[in-house]
């Protein structure tokens, strides 16, 4: 009973040190494609054959980040294989998460029409 506990807590721990260590090593990468990127999550299959990686962007182009990424794979996996002591390294397969860029609009309406409704609350007590 405790070993099929195990597994899932095994999972996330393997996904949050992958996490870690990808970017470190995307921080060494020298493909000029690769701005300032951030790993927000990693999902490993139960197998640990594939990882999608989430990340998002301060600077550069989201589409071609992903593209280099993505080519760059095999040689993060590579960095990942001499890092983590773990039977199976998966395969990378990197996603934009514009989940960041999102809230940011989001907070931005909200703060538009509060600032809006401050405005008409104000005239309506002038009136």
């Amino acid at each position: 009973m405790r070993h099929k506990r195990s597994i899932p807590n095994r999972g996330l721990r393997v996904a949050d040190q992958i996490q870690r260590d990808l970017a470190e090593l995307i921080r060494d990468l020298k493909d000029p494609r690769v701005g300032m990127v951030t790993v927000h999550a990693v999902e490993v299959t139960p197998d640990y054959a594939h990882a999608k990686v989430f990340f998002s962007l301060l600077v550069g182009d989201p589409a071609a980040t992903q593209a280099a990424l993505n080519e760059a794979a095999g040689f993060l996996r590579n960095g990942l294989f001499k890092r983590l002591h773990i039977h199976t390294v998966p395969s990378l397969h990197f996603h934009f998460d514009r989940s960041i860029e999102r809230a940011a609009e989001l907070n931005a309406l909200i703060n538009q029409a509060n600032s809006t409704q401050a405005r008409d609350d104000e005239e309506t007590r002038q009136d």
